[in-house]
């Protein structure tokens, strides 16, 4: 009966346990310095807070760029015209994906302009996905949702 029961507590303790949480405040700052680094058009700042991975994803304008890569080329054609990225911090929500991984949610506003072309601002629901590396946590995707003005 006592080898049942240890048996019992153990199991019960498997089941209820919780992977670690990825730190808040870690990829609080992680996010406050990606959105500093596309309002300076910072390829290099940029780049280095992309996953270097061919699997990164990011979603714009209804297609997929995928790569590290591909992704700094596509950031360095839209720095050409207006970017500016207004998130709204307050609202920013970390969901914790493990210890090596965490889902972000946050409204944000872009203005966005081709050069020489009046910029617009558009309202999204911004989700990214950041994974911990050895240099530290990286974003290794973008998927931007279109949303109404409130």
């Amino acid at each position: 009966m006592r080898k049942s029961l240890t048996i019992l507590v153990l199991l019960s303790a498997l089941v209820g346990a919780e992977a670690p949480a990825a730190p808040d405040d870690e990829i609080r700052t992680v996010v406050e310095r990606f959105v500093a680094a596309q309002n300076a058009h910072d390829l290099a700042a940029v780049g280095d807070l992309l996953w270097d991975s061919p699997d990164f994803l990011w979603i714009t304008r209804g297609t997929a760029i995928w790569g590290h890569s591909a992704a700094i080329k596509r950031f360095e054609a839209l720095y050409q015209g207006t970017w500016r990225l207004e998130p709204v911090m307050a609202e920013l929500k970390v969901v914790s994906l493990g210890d090596r991984a965490a889902q972000i949610y946050m409204p944000i506003i872009f203005t966005i302009g081709a050069k020489n072309q009046q910029p617009q601002q558009t309202r999204f629901l911004m989700n990214q996905v950041l994974v911990k590396t050895p240099q530290g946590w990286k974003v290794s995707s973008i998927l931007p949702i279109p949303a109404p003005t409130p």
